[in-house]
This record gives structure tokens, sequence and C-alpha cells, in this order.
């Protein structure tokens, strides 16, 4: 079961970053268009104040009454504002308050009623939203019942959400400009800032698997330059246990070659000198476990040396393919022979070579036809193929024996793993096989044969 993904932390720095540049714009913006209201408001209502008392003064009182001196034209301009033809503007002169004298009478009255002299602005659906100034003046002897006048003058609201508007854009367009390069800046800084962890994420996804050298970073911040620290230290810990690892199999398996050795001639004297038939029964069993033990020592230490510093410490070079595949069938035809087999070798390309270590890329070959030897049965035909496949170098070791179930062909290249319960193998050959096919560039595979049988495929990249 395998953990979620985390966020990307570049993405949550840039989240955290222009989060709070979001929030202060839009606060920005909202106190922008409140004081653009405001200004508005002011604006209009000056310019109400301004007609209402300029109406005003055009009432004059006399001893018959109240003179209106408002001609038809300046009853137009009140009617409509010469700066915005669309723009309503409409009036009402009542005395006393509230009963019409001249006007609109859809004018509505004041929410509340000011001073002498002191104007009540409002606003008010006439039929429109507009808003209204009320102004109460006096024109005659204090007390009198036909001394007070209204003047109410109003104008629609629309262009006053208009200025408010073009005021707010006027605002927030600059500011927008302003968070948007904030925005790339900080875009950029993140960018750099995360540039190291980059460059660690490069070096650590370009490396084989087999390099453990420290990781180099230059110019890193103290926080990158600790992460990088730990896994050179961590990365130093695996390459001293590989090392002891390595060294524990190469020692161990030269020190048990020499006494292997002794045990087999020893064993192979007392086959010669005895004829107790119980005796040579168990001494043969000796000699078998013998040669058992020293061949898994040989493949411990072909196991060691297909490291991948061992292959570095022995250097590569050009391979010739065709003389290796007829040197190796050649060296096995005894002993095939002696098993029962016949062994040939048919070479389809000739001229084709591949870079690698010549005793590794041997070693592996052999151990495919040391397997088709001993798994393939008595009677078996067993052909070494060398051909080239596009890019490729096919070694193919067919054999026309029982072959392996498909559910084993997977597992036979895992260590210890053995294909039949009989023979004298390790499960270590064809574990060594992809081991040496995987430090060239290569692979290895296991295929079935037509009628039947099995082919061992070792692909290998041509020089």
């Amino acid at each position: 079961m395998t953990a979620p993904a985390g966020r990307s932390l570049h993405r949550q720095l840039l989240l955290w970053l222009l989060l709070p540049q979001i929030v202060l714009w839009g606060v920005a913006a909202f106190g922008a268009y409140r004081l653009a209201s405001r200004h508005a408001n002011e604006l209009v209502d000056a310019s109400l104040l301004q007609a209402a008392r300029a109406l005003a003064r055009q009432i004059k009182p006399t001893a018959s009454g109240l003179f209106v001196d408002l001609p038809s034209s300046a009853q137009d301009i009140l009617s409509v504002n010469p700066a915005d033809p669309d723009e309503r503007v409409i009036y009402m002169v009542s005395s006393p308050p509230g009963q019409l004298l001249l006007g609109d009478a859809r004018m509505p009255p004041p929410p509340k009623v000011g001073g002498i002299g002191e104007p009540v602005f409002f606003d008010a659906t006439v039929p429109e939203p507009m808003r209204v100034v009320s102004l109460d003046l006096q024109l005659g002897a204090a007390g009198a019942p036909d001394s007070a006048l209204r003047v109410q003058i109003a104008r629609s609201s629309a262009p006053r959400e208009l200025l408010a508007r073009r005021m707010l854009l006027d605002t927030a367009l600059p500011l927008s400009l302003l968070i948007a390069l904030m925005s790339m800046g900080v875009w950029a800084g993140i960018r750099k800032g995360l540039k190291p962890l980059a460059e660690l994420q490069q070096q650590m996804e370009g490396r084989r698997a087999d390099a453990l050298d420290p990781i180099q970073l230059q110019a890193a911040p103290p926080e990158v330059r600790a992460l990088a620290g730990a896994v050179n230290e961590l990365m130093g810990q695996v390459q001293q246990s590989l090392d002891t690892q390595r060294r524990f199999i190469s020692d161990a398996a030269h020190q048990l070659r020499t006494p292997l050795a002794g045990l087999k001639s020893q064993t192979e004297l007392a086959l010669g000198a005895t004829t107790d038939p119980a005796l040579r029964q168990r001494l043969e069993r000796v000699h078998e476990s013998a040669v058992r033990s020293a061949r898994l020592v040989s493949q411990l230490l072909t196991l060691a040396r297909a490291e991948p510093e061992a292959v570095a410490a022995q250097g590569w070079a050009p391979v010739d393919c065709a003389r290796l595949v007829r040197e190796v069938a050649v060296d096995w035809v005894p002993r095939a022979l002696a098993a029962g087999c016949d062994l040939g070798a048919e070479v389809v390309h000739e001229g084709l070579s591949v870079q690698g270590v010549e005793v590794l890329l041997r070693e592996a070959v052999v151990n495919l036809i040391d397997n088709a030897v001993r798994y393939a049965g008595t009677g078996a035909a067993i052909t070494v193929k060398l051909r080239r496949a596009g890019d490729d170098v096919w070694i193919d070791v067919e054999d026309n024996g029982p072959g392996l179930p498909p559910e084993l062909r997977g597992r036979a290249f895992e260590r210890f793993v053995r294909g039949a319960p009989h023979g004298e193998g390790c499960g270590l050959g064809l574990a060594i096989v992809r081991e040496i096919a995987e430090r060239h560039g290569g692979s290895a595979e296991l295929l079935p044969a037509a009628p039947q049988g099995c082919i061992a495929r070792l692909t290998l990249p041509a020089a």
C-alpha cells in the first residue's frame, strides 16, 4: 500500500504568498469602492444643494403671496441635465411644506425634518432610484402660515453609481497591475529559491542505481546543503555496507576454493583406489557435493565480479561476439556429449561486437549453455545462435528439451530458484546472467521454443 503523494512545495509556497495578496486586493477594492461612493455622493449632493438654493432664490414673497420667477427655459434645465441628457432631474416647491406649489407631486417627503436652511439628503424611488435634497426656508415673518417654504430636487442615482464605478476602476486597475507584478515577482522568487532542490532532484534522477558517490551542489542555501549532506551520509553508509558484503563474499569464495579443490582430488583418488561398492557409492556422493560446492564458489566469485565497481575496474573493450560464441561452444562440446546432448553453434550475422568485459560475457554464455545441458535431458539438441536484431545483439541458447512452465520463466532469473528438482544446479546461473546483462545495458529472458523446448536469450546493445 503506497502513501498518497504530497502537495507540491512550489504550489504551497505560491498559494500562501499569493493568498494574502488576493485578500488585501479584495479589501482594498472594497475600501476604494466605498470611498469612491462617498466622494460621488458628496459631489452629487453639492450640485443638488446648489441647484436647490438657486431655485429658492427665484421665489420671492409678495403682498398677495409668492412670486416664482422661473422662466420655461430654466424649468427645462431643471427637468433635463445639459451635461447628461439621459439623466432625469425633478423638483418640487411646496408652501407650506407638503402642499404643492409647483413641480412634480410625486416627490416624497424627507425622512426627517431639518432646521431652517439645513439641507436633508436621502435616497428615494421617484419612480426610479434617485438622490434627493430637501431644503426648508423661511421667507416671511416667523410664525406666519405662508412663511415656510420647502424646495426639493432629485437626480437619478445611475450617474452617481457610474461615477463611483469609474473611480473604482481608476483605483483598482493600477492596484491589479501592481498585484500582477508582485505575483510574477513571487513566482520568480520561488523558482529561484527552489532551484537548488531542482538541481538535487536532477542529480538523483540521473544517477544509476549503483552510483553512490556524494552529491555536489554549488551555491546552495544551508537548508539544501543540510539535506544533501544527510543524503551523502546515507549513501556513504550504504556504500560501506556493500563494500563489506562484497569483500566477505570474495574472501569467503577464495578461502573455500583451495580446500574444495583438495577435496575433489582426494575423492577422485579414493574412487580410483577402492573396489568396495558401498564405499564407492559414498565417495561418489562426496565427490558430487564437492563439485557442486566448487561450482557454487565459482558462481559467487562471478557475482562479486559482476558488481558495478568490479565491472568498472576490469575495463570495457569491444568484444567479438562470433568468436566468443564459437570458443565457448567448442569448449562445451565434450561436456555436452558426456551428458548425452548435441551442442552446436550458428552464427547468423558475422562481425557483431559489443562493448563490455569479455570475461563476464563469456561467463554469461557459459551459464546459459550449462543450464541447457543440465535441464534439457539426454538426447536433447542445443544450439547457440548469434544474430542481430535492430540495434541489439541476440545470443540465444535453444534446446528441444521439456522446457519450463510459464509461471517459472519469470522467476528463473531470481537467485537460488531452480527450474527442476533434479540436477546439480545451485540456482545462481541465470541470476548471474541477468546481473551481467544489466551491467552491460542489456537484458535476459526465457522464451518457449517451437514445437517444444526453451530459448534463453541474452540481449546486448551492439557496439
